[in-house]
């Protein structure tokens, strides 16, 4: 069984949906709304499978959606809007059906649900870390789901090839940008590059303590992350 939530503002939209979805009874609706900030609520307390969700809603947009939820699950768009359906594909939708569909059309993309396993996009990432100058949340990895943390619950990054490591208190977490680039985005007076493979959030340190001609910093967690050469003035610019 699939947890199914539809979010559309048109009466008629979501009718079809759930004539069309009978046909599929491992597919159960749980909730159905008309608004885009209904839309947040409702898939962050039920948590969803599968998403029915229109582009052009009352409140928030589809894509704005999106950026609110805890979790991400599977997506299929329902709109009268062709324009936005590249940008469905790079947050990762599993179809984009485009209003007025037919009951073919519409199950072909339930056959797509399980046609392979999602990977996390940069591209995903971007709807929430596009959104503000220094975003409160950030969209990951973690095990086979894409989820939204908190960025004051971040205790360090690592370096992960093209990728980083998040680390919270209570997980890791994947992010598909680089190091670099989570410098770039996060906020540099909470966040300060101390290698070239680390990242600290200031308000998580513990101690600072000598090493040789260098420093190791504790974590509040325990982590110790060594400071570079090449990063010592940012160091000692934070000491008084």
């Amino acid at each position: 069984m699939k947890k199914v939530i539809i979010a559309d503002d048109e009466e008629s939209g979501r009718k079809l949906i759930k004539e069309y979805l009978e046909q599929f009874p491992e597919l159960v609706l749980i909730a159905e709304v008309n608004n885009g900030v209904d839309a947040i609520t409702e898939i962050n307390r039920f948590k969803p499978d599968l998403v029915f969700l229109d582009v052009q809603m009352p409140g928030k947009t589809g894509f704005e959606v999106l950026a609110h939820l805890e979790e991400i699950p599977q997506i299929i768009f329902s709109t009268a809007y062709d324009q936005y359906a590249l940008k469905a594909f790079e947050v990762h939708a599993v179809d984009y059906l485009l209003k007025p569909y037919t009951k073919e059309r519409f199950d072909i993309a339930i056959n797509r649900l399980d046609s392979g396993e999602r990977k996390l996009d940069a591209l995903a990432e971007s709807v929430i870390m596009e959104k503000e100058d220094y975003p409160e949340r950030v969209l990951v990895q973690h095990q086979k789901k894409l989820v939204t943390i908190a960025v004051s619950e971040i205790i360090r990054i690592e370096a992960y090839g093209d990728y980083s490591k998040l680390h919270t208190q209570d997980a890791m977490y994947v992010s598909n940008y680089g190091i670099s680039g989570l410098e770039e985005k996060l906020n540099p007076q909470t966040f300060v590059r101390v290698h070239r493979s680390s990242i600290i959030n200031l308000s998580m340190v513990k101690e600072l303590h000598k090493y040789g001609k260098s420093y190791d910093v504790t974590m509040l967690n325990g982590d110790v992350v060594r400071v570079s050469r090449g990063y010592m003035e940012t160091i000692k610019k934070l000491m008084l």
